[in-house]
């Protein structure tokens, strides 16, 4: 028997419990992994808080990117091998010391990409990968905005950002977050805390505005973020850390520009093998050839997953954090 975390009824954090649990044999397509490291992401607040329905219901372990050994494989496995050092973002329950994932959703790691640094970089690093790379092409001539710039996604992205060449501009709450994501690609750097950041967009720009604006804060940054757009500019919301939106209204658009919105999910741009592949691949480039740092600014054991999860909702953590199994 393994231990894992689980979820009986929705709430906060205490309503995650370390329990044992029986992983059973992999089934056709499948492969039973042993964790070395699960990375922890705010999505995991939203399963555990039931803002997002868990895919099974309950009962349920929290967690959506993870990395480990492969221990045993099902039928038609083919591309992979017990020994095989892998890594995912996306099938749900990764809080857990083993688990059953579907082989088709792993990737093998390159030898100079260790456990902890790919654990924690799947899911933020190929969101970042898709925000910069497919859903707007940023290159040069972009100058963007990016909110929550020191969490873990912020710094991924205005590292890769600055690398494509564009004038990337952040938003933080506290001085030494705003020091951390200035080491981290970005060249303007709001408070948004004592300063209006809408405001301070248009007088970094010149009155201009941005190209796009990427948004993971969702109530609190709404409807300022349309009002650092360009005309027919593109406000991306990936997230909502503050609350969701309700109540949008269409009208916005038009009235503040012609602008284009969408809400994209990382889930949509890795659902075939192919875009999977091209996805991480992309990622493990920039890592490898130092372009992108991932660096692991907390670890907690999973059985204290109870305290990461308080720390992240109160915002004291930034950039990467891991679960040690």
């Amino acid at each position: 028997m393994v231990h894992a975390i689980r979820v009986h009824e929705t709430g906060g954090p205490d309503a995650m419990r370390w329990e044992q649990i029986d992983v059973g044999e992999p089934g056709p397509g499948e492969v039973r992994i042993r964790q070395t490291a699960v990375g922890l992401n705010f999505i995991d607040v939203y399963f555990r808080t039931g803002l997002y329905p868990a895919p099974n219901g309950t009962p349920f372990s929290p967690g959506n990117e993870g990395a480990g050994v492969v221990q045993t494989i099902g039928e038609g496995v083919t591309h992979l091998k017990p020994g095989d050092r892998v890594a995912y973002a996306g099938p749900f329950g990764a809080y857990a010391q083993e688990r059953i994932v579907p082989a088709d959703k792993l990737v093998i790691l390159p030898d100079a990409i260790d456990d902890k640094t790919a654990a924690g970089m799947m899911l933020k690093g190929m969101t970042a990968q898709f925000l910069l790379r497919q859903t707007f092409q940023v290159g040069p001539q972009t100058t963007l905005l990016f909110h929550a710039a020191a969490g873990g996604v912020g710094l991924i992205a205005g590292q890769w950002a600055a690398h494509l060449g564009a004038t990337v501009i952040g938003t933080a709450g506290s001085d030494e977050k705003i020091e951390l994501a200035k080491a981290h690609g970005y060249r303007h750097m709001i408070n948004y805390r004592t300063e209006n950041f809408a405001e301070r967009v248009k007088e970094i720009t010149g009155g201009k505005g941005c190209d796009v604006v990427y948004d993971s804060v969702g109530k609190d940054t709404f409807p300022g973020s349309l009002d650092c757009l360009k005309p027919r500019g593109l406000w991306v919301c990936f997230g909502q850390s503050s609350g969701p939106i309700t109540d949008f209204n269409l009208a916005l658009l038009a009235q503040k520009g012609s602008l284009y919105a969408t809400r994209p999910t990382l889930f949509t741009y890795i659902a075939t093998r192919e875009a999977l592949e091209h996805t991480a691949g992309e990622l493990f480039d920039v890592v490898e050839k130092g372009i992108v740092r991932i660096e692991v600014n907390q670890e907690y054991r999973l059985a204290d997953a109870v305290q990461a999860h308080q720390d992240l909702e109160g915002r004291k953590t930034t950039g990467t954090t891991v679960l040690i199994p």
